[in-house]
C-alpha cells in the first residue's frame, strides 16, 4: 500500500478460479468479481486487498472499475509498500537481467507483467526511456515510478508515451510529454545485430522501434549474405538492415509510412550501405502484386505486419490476412530462398499462425518446409501464466 489509510476490498464470485491467482495468474476480469456499488466507485488506480470467496487476502491489487480488468495483482503481501523504494527493487532486478544479455543498453527495460510492473512497458535507448504506463494505476503512481527509474539507471531523459489502444481500454488521456529532460531533436541512433536503426522518440510508432524482433533478426540475417532481400512492413528497416550489415547483396524496404522509410534510408545511410538499399513506400498487399506482375524474385523475403488479430472477434479476419500476406509473399521468393512471416497478435496463437502461412504458401504454388520458429527476444520474458506476454512469433520456411 502507499499510505496509512485502509484500503478497499474487492472479492471474487464463488464461482471464480481464486487457485488461478494464488498459482500467479496476474489479472482478475470484471465478471470474476462482485462488483457491488461500493466497488463500482472506486477511483481508477486505487490499490486494494482481492479476497476469494471465502474472506482469505490473495494479495494486494490495482483496481480500476472501468476496465474489463477491473484488478491487477501487484503484490503477494497485502501490507506491501508500493513506493518509491517498491519501484527500485523491480528496476534494479530488470536492469540485472538485461545488463546480462547486452553489451549496450538498448533494450526493453520493463515487459509490463513479466517484469512485476501490470501493465506498464519501458524502453531503454542508452541514457533516453519511453515509458508507457498503460494502466490506471502506474498513471496514478507514475511520479514515484519515474523517480525511482531516474535513480536507478541514472537516466537523462524519460518520455511518457501515452498513445495507443490499451490506455483507452484503460479510460486514460493520450497525452504524451517528457517528464524529465529534454525532447531528442533528432532520431537516436541504436546498434543492434551490427546494424544502426534510427529511433524517433518524438513522433515515432509506439516507443520508437522494436526491440522485441532482435533475435528474429539476426536469424534471417544469416540467411543473407550475398541475397537480395525483401522485408515487408519494414518500418524503420528491420530486417533489410540487419541482412545488410550481414552482407546482403541488395535490399528493398516496403512499407506504407515515408517517416518510417526515411528513417531507414538515415539508417542505411549511418551503416554506409545505402548504395544497396532501397525504399517503396505504399500498401504492402499492393506492392507485393505489383513486384509480382514485374517478375521480381527475392532469396529471403521477410513479412512482419501489424497485429491483423488484436482481439478473438478480429481473428478469423486477421487469419486470412496472414494467409494472404503468405501466399503473395511467396510468389516473390526464388527457388531454394526463403521466407519469413510474423505475426504480433497474441488472439492468433502459434498452431493457427503457422497454419494460415502455410495454407498461403500452399495457395502460391510452392512447396515449403518450416526451418526455424523465432519468438521475441529475452528482454520480453514470457509470463508463465499469461499467454498475452508471448504474442510474436516468427516462422522461417525454405522454398
Amino acid at each position: 500500500m502507499t499510505d496509512t489509510a485502509p484500503l478497499p476490498i474487492i472479492r471474487l464470485r464463488p464461482n471464480a478460479a481464486a487457485r488461478a491467482i494464488r498459482f500467479g495468474f496476474p489479472w482478475v476480469y470484471d465478471n470474476e468479481l462482485v462488483m457491488d456499488r461500493r466497488s463500482r466507485k472506486i477511483d481508477a488506480g486505487t490499490l486494494g486487498i482481492l479476497q476469494d470467496a471465502d474472506r482469505d487476502d490473495l494479495g494486494l491489487v490495482a483496481i480500476n472499475p472501468n476496465s474489463k480488468i477491473v484488478a491487477r495483482v501487484l503484490d503477494g503481501d497485502i501490507n506491501a509498500m508500493i513506493d518509491v523504494d517498491w519501484f527500485r527493487g523491480k528496476f534494479r532486478r530488470a536492469v540485472d537481467l538485461r545488463s546480462r544479455l547486452f553489451d549496450r543498453p538498448f533494450y526493453r527495460l520493463i515487459h509490463a507483467e513479466s517484469d512485476g510492473l501490470p501493465g506498464v512497458i519501458i524502453d531503454r535507448f542508452d541514457d533516453h526511456f519511453v515509458v508507457q504506463p498503460n494502466a490506471a494505476w502506474a498513471d496514478r503512481l507514475l511520479d514515484a515510478l519515474v523517480y525511482a527509474l531516474v535513480d536507478v539507471t541514472n537516466a537523462r531523459v524519460v518520455i511518457k508515451n501515452a498513445s495507443g489502444r490499451t490506455r483507452r481500454l484503460e479510460g486514460l488521456d493520450d497525452v504524451s510529454q517528457v517528464l524529465r529532460g529534454d525532447m531528442p531533436s533528432v532520431p537516436i541512433q541504436v546498434p543492434m545485430n551490427g546494424a544502426i536503426y534510427m529511433a524517433d522518440l518524438a513522433g515515432g510508432q509506439k516507443t520508437g522501434l522494436f526491440f522485441d524482433q532482435r533475435p528474429n533478426h539476426a536469424f534471417a540475417a544469416g540467411l543473407s549474405n550475398g541475397a537480395r532481400v525483401l522485408d515487408v512492413f519494414s518500418h524503420v528497416g528491420g530486417f533489410s538492415l540487419a541482412a545488410l550489415a550481414a552482407g546482403a547483396d541488395h535490399a528493398v524496404a516496403v512499407d506504407g509510412s515515408a517517416a518510417a522509410l526515411d528513417l531507414a534510408m538515415q539508417g542505411s545511410a549511418a551503416m554506409g550501405v545505402q548504395d544497396r538499399f532501397e525504399t517503396r513506400r505504399g500498401d504492402a498487399f499492393d506492392v507485393m502484386t505489383q513486384l509480382a506482375e514485374e517478375g521480381a524474385q527475392f532469396d529471403v523475403v521477410i513479412c512482419d505486419p501489424p497485429a491483423f488479430a488484436s482481439s478473438k472477434p478480429a481473428l478469423e479476419a486477421g487469419l486470412r490476412a496472414y494467409e494472404r500476406v503468405a501466399r503473395l509473399a511467396a510468389q516473390l521468393v526464388a527457388d531454394g530462398g526463403y521466407l519469413g512471416l510474423c505475426s504480433c497478435s497474441h488472439a492468433a496463437d502459434l498452431a493457427k499462425f503457422r497454419t494460415a502461412s502455410i495454407r498461403g504458401i500452399g495457395r502460391a504454388g510452392r512447396k515449403s518446409a518450416l526451418i526455424h520458429t523465432g519468438f521475441a527476444g529475452p528482454d520480453h520474458p514470457l509470463h508463465p501464466q499469461l499467454a498475452e506476454s508471448g504474442y510474436l512469433k516468427s516462422l522461417f520456411f525454405r522454398l
